[in-house]
């Protein structure tokens, strides 16, 4: 027993694991890249959307959002231009599927300042089991942006980009 024990453990491995051979290609799953695929579509057409509602009025969308709920930003104006560039010039790149990552990063930092805008304005509103008069919590849609831009960051943009 005492033997069997000082033997070194045999730990089986498959080709290209650490044994120097190339890892066999993943099969290609279409199911599953097309649904990448319509993700990062609709959420690039939605998300583009959103920095032309904001490059529709940016001075007041500096004042009454950025000034009045994100007044820890210096310039609100500056950084309303700013989003509305993101929102407007990472959803494209993005659905093209060159410079994902950082277009999803850029994505992600416009919607934490949305999260934290909507928090800011009605608080938590009772989440996560509340039910509120306008059927869902005003952080709701910016925190489902936010999950996939985060998805997008750390997958990258699919096989079909």
């Amino acid at each position: 027993s005492s033997a069997a024990s000082t033997k070194p453990r045999q730990v089986s491995r498959r080709a290209g694991e650490g044994d120097g051979q190339p890892k066999a290609a993943e099969p290609f799953n279409i199911p599953a890249e097309l649904g990448i695929l319509a993700l990062r579509l609709g959420t690039s057409t939605m998300m583009f959307h959103n920095g032309l509602d904001k490059l529709k009025d940016p001075e007041g969308f500096s004042t009454f959002v950025v000034g009045k709920y994100l007044d820890f930003l210096p310039e609100p104006l500056l950084w309303t231009y700013a989003a509305i560039a993101v929102e407007l010039a990472c959803p494209v790149l993005l659905a093209l599927g060159v410079l994902s990552r950082p277009s999803a990063a850029a994505l992600l930092g416009t919607m934490c300042f949305a999260i934290t805008f909507h928090l800011n304005q009605t608080g938590l509103e009772g989440f996560p089991l509340a039910v509120v008069e306008n059927h869902q919590y005003a952080f709701e849609t910016s925190s489902l942006y936010a999950g996939i831009f985060f998805y997008f960051l750390l997958a990258g943009p699919g096989k079909i980009s």
